[in-house]
């Protein structure tokens, strides 16, 4: 199944209140992401362990769920970081960013006319890419890639991407 293409739906809505003043995109939520109903759902994504440690705070814990969620939201708004992902739906073949295709974008805007974004930084290539092709000609802001905190990024031990995200 994770070699078929399937039509999916994002699922998670943005993170994000009138403190927000940065925002973080990733690109479409993985299959474990997916599964444990929130972003950057793989335990080995290093996402949490960068965000907690450029903000100065304890690594949200991964269980019980709900819990989980409820802290990785308020490590976030507290930080003033607003997170979502480029894509609302697409097609995709398990987890592959580079299988993404007939892609519809969130409406960032939504985001945008709501808090006072003074940045947008892409979680890695793929939510730079889609972003620039399908969100920047509308919403005309700018983005800056940082390294992927994905487990498919080994280049970059933890040490070096919590420099880059600082």
């Amino acid at each position: 199944m994770a070699n078929e293409y399937r039509h999916i739906p994002h699922g998670f809505d943005p993170v994000f209140d009138g403190r927000s003043r940065v925002l973080v995109l990733g690109s479409f939520p993985s299959v474990l992401s997916r599964e444990n109903r929130f972003y950057y759902g793989n335990p080995r994504n290093r996402f949490w362990t960068v965000a907690a440690a450029v903000l100065g705070a304890p690594v949200p814990p991964n269980e019980p769920i709900e819990a989980s969620i409820a802290a990785k939201k308020a490590l976030l708004l507290e930080g003033g970081i607003a997170l979502w992902d480029v894509v609302a739906s697409c097609d995709i073949k398990g987890s592959s960013d580079a299988s993404i295709r007939n892609v519809r974008a969130n409406d960032i805007g939504r985001i945008l006319s709501a808090a006072p974004i003074e940045a947008v930084f892409a979680n890695g290539r793929a939510a730079e890419k889609l972003y620039r092709a399908h969100v920047e000609p509308a919403t005309g802001m700018p983005i800056r890639c940082l390294p992927s905190t994905s487990p498919a990024n080994a280049a970059w031990s933890p040490a070096r991407l919590q420099a880059a995200w600082g």
